[in-house]
């Protein structure tokens, strides 16, 4: 509480008595005499300065009624808690009743991205997320696990304990995002180097930290494309030839899978985005198995 100078402050707190005991009103009024006393009359108001309009009279009501502002609403423009929907599993969407085709672009979608190291998944995913009617996010897995600065698991530097654990985390902190922009009618497209016969880096942790409505998609260009793409690259984002073959053969293990794959060898970003809204609509009228 502030106090206007030359006022009294209060006494301090003594046991057996009240914050006011003791404590004469007008440490409250300044305008008022240190010894007035509380059933005096009050002063007259002072006369208004010269081009003021003089203040209305008091209304009727209490002469010890507290401040009123303190049971107004607060003013119209002020900004106040804005309750969101809390994240949850991400359901199956549902295909129209009507018999036309599904309209992935303006429905709300959470699609997971696949493919090994110079795919194109980000540059695809940012693409077909600027380019989408309703809003979009893209969570990139490797963008999140680089989070991390100090103490960062590169895994080129050997899959361990340690780099499995920080990716773990990161595929949870994206699957935490997607559900969350999901219940508040925001669309998400994730990427990541999901492979078919590893467990730790596969689907399964995809589906439990995201929902069942998640819809896969692999992006498999050729070897030459992924090494070409791949040799552009800088930093650790940049794998050896041999990594890079590696992926790619493993990746191949996705056909039979039954997931939708785009071989995006021949095609620029904004051709592989179409199609890519081609297998959703697929997707959307028949959930692959997974």
């Amino acid at each position: 509480m502030q106090h206007a100078v030359g006022s009294p402050l209060p006494p301090p707190h003594q046991p057996g008595h009240g914050p006011a005991a003791g404590w004469s009103p007008a440490a409250h009024h300044p305008g008022q005499h240190p010894g007035a006393h509380q059933g005096s009359a009050p002063l007259p108001m002072p006369p208004p300065a010269p081009g003021y309009p003089a203040p209305p009279p008091p209304g009727p009501g209490p002469a010890h009624a507290g401040p009123q502002h303190a049971s107004m609403p607060p003013p119209p423009d002020t900004t106040g808690h804005v309750p969101l929907p809390p994240g949850g599993p991400v359901a199956m969407p549902s295909p129209p009743q009507a018999p036309a085709a599904p309209d992935p672009a303006g429905t709300i979608l959470a699609v997971l991205l696949i493919g090994p190291a110079g795919a194109g998944k980000t540059s695809v995913a940012k693409y077909w997320a600027d380019h989408r009617r309703v809003p979009t996010a893209h969570i990139s897995l490797d963008d999140v696990r680089e989070w991390v600065r100090s103490g960062f698991a590169d895994p080129q530097s050997g899959w361990n304990d340690h780099s499995e654990a920080q990716y773990r985390l990161a595929r949870r902190t994206c699957g935490f995002a997607a559900r969350n922009f999901l219940a508040n009618g925001i669309s998400c497209i994730l990427d990541d180097a999901v492979f078919p016969d590893r467990p730790v880096v596969g689907l399964g942790g995809w589906k439990r930290h995201v929902g069942p409505g998640l819809l896969p998609v692999v992006l498999l260009p050729g070897l030459d494309i992924v090494l070409e793409r791949n040799a552009e690259r800088s930093g650790n984002r940049r794998l050896t030839d041999e990594e890079v073959a590696r992926i790619h053969g493993r990746m191949a293990g996705w056909y039979g899978s039954g997931l939708p794959i785009i071989d995006n060898s021949q095609l620029d970003i904004p051709e592989t985005a179409r199609i890519l809204d081609d297998v959703l609509a697929r997707s959307i009228a028949s959930p692959p198995p997974w």
